[in-house]
């Protein structure tokens, strides 16, 4: 096993980046998270508002196979990010596979969760459901631009794996992290990912982002992450 060094301050900026927009690299050809996207709050009136679509159709692989590796890394995208958002990761038999690793902390509940591969209590989560993208618009999407979403670093973020579950499909409207210290990262993420994809918000949900990001006028719209499309040789349902 061999562990990759740098500490817990290290990590903890690239969690930051990831969400709050700094640059974080996670190796030769890993995502980039670049600053430059303006105000959340200001974004959040640029997003168009329309009821939800009925959520006929939907299906995980309508989004293409699991954590495929769009970005050409050769690493899968679950263990990319594990590996930039965990501090103390080992490795497996590869430069890919994260064997063990701790989130310090769960940016949703703001404890320390520990990962072992084969008994994880950590999952990567899309901070913006791909069931609630499917019902603001990603069900008119072409395969390739579901396939990029469903892997841009930009709308994942590995936590606590119990209240990832809970929070299901939810919106800003019907979920946020417990941890009220990351609400406006969080929601500034949401905001973010569905800007760059051009997704709609139901009415309660952009007066929940405007709720929460109201209250931290001064947090920045994350930007990066992947192109929008994904490399023609992967294919979804």
């Amino acid at each position: 096993m061999r562990r990759l060094r740098g500490g817990k301050a290290a990590a903890a900026v690239a969690l930051l980046c990831a969400v709050a927009g700094c640059t974080a690299t996670t190796g030769a050809g890993g995502p980039q998270e670049t600053t430059g996207g303006g105000a959340a709050l200001a974004a959040v009136e640029s997003l168009p508002v329309k009821g939800r679509a009925p959520k006929t159709g939907y299906d995980r692989d309508r989004f293409g196979s699991p954590w495929a590796d769009t970005d050409s890394n050769r690493c899968g995208t679950r263990d990319d990010i594990l590996r930039r958002d965990l501090t103390g990761v080992r490795f497996g038999d590869d430069r890919c596979e994260v064997a063990s690793g701790t989130l310090d902390p769960d940016p949703y509940t703001g404890r320390d969760v520990t990962f072992v591969r084969g008994r994880s209590q950590v999952d990567i989560d899309h901070v913006v459901a791909l069931s609630d993208a499917w019902q603001k618009g990603a069900g008119q999407w072409d395969p390739g631009k579901r396939i990029a979403f469903a892997n841009d670093p930009l709308n994942l973020l590995a936590v606590d794996a119990g209240t990832n579950r809970a929070k299901g499909d939810g919106d800003a409207a019907t979920w946020l992290p417990p941890n009220r210290a990351y609400r406006c990262p969080y929601v500034a993420a949401q905001v973010a990912v569905k800007k760059k994809y051009g997704l709609w918000v139901t009415a309660a949900e952009r007066a929940a982002m405007r709720r929460v990001l109201s209250g931290c006028p001064d947090q920045e719209l994350p930007s990066g992450g992947n192109p929008t499309q994904a490399p023609p040789r992967f294919h979804a349902d």
